[in-house]
């Protein structure tokens, strides 16, 4: 065997797709899109709803450690501390993020598990709230 001999095995190496280059080179006009409506602007892979963001208002565990302890945290609380905003009280999500310092109680409509388990370790106590409900 020679390195001139050297290939790669069949398969393993594809030609990359060039698009929207005219109609001689059979990805032209729509690219392979298709045509019309919304979903020819998103990408076709990693489609993600909300325009990419989460439908959640986020908060690090970290950013909790301005309650005293024992404290009820909620989203109106949190709406006070500044930590979200009024109109994200609707969906609230709590990141394992950071550490607590003291038992908070914790109330969110969704937890991580991290964080589950960092409160509890402090003697805390976690509660998910139930469906959506209306910011104030």
């Amino acid at each position: 065997m020679r390195l001139d001999e050297l290939r790669p095995a069949p398969g393993a190496k594809h030609r990359r797709k060039i698009v929207g280059r005219g109609p001689g080179s059979g990805h032209g006009k729509t690219a392979g899109k298709g045509s019309k409506g919304h979903n020819r602007r998103l990408p076709k892979r990693g489609f993600l709803p909300y325009g990419g963001k989460s439908p959640y208002a986020v908060v690090n565990l970290g950013a909790l450690a301005g309650f005293v302890a024992n404290a009820v945290v909620d989203p109106a609380a949190l709406a006070q501390a500044g930590l979200i905003k009024g109109r994200d009280q609707a969906r609230v999500k709590i990141l394992g993020t950071g550490e607590v310092a003291h038992a908070l109680t914790v109330k969110a409509h969704a937890v991580s598990a991290s964080a589950r388990a960092k409160i509890e370790a402090k003697g805390g106590r976690v509660e998910v709230l139930g469906a959506r409900v209306t910011a104030s």
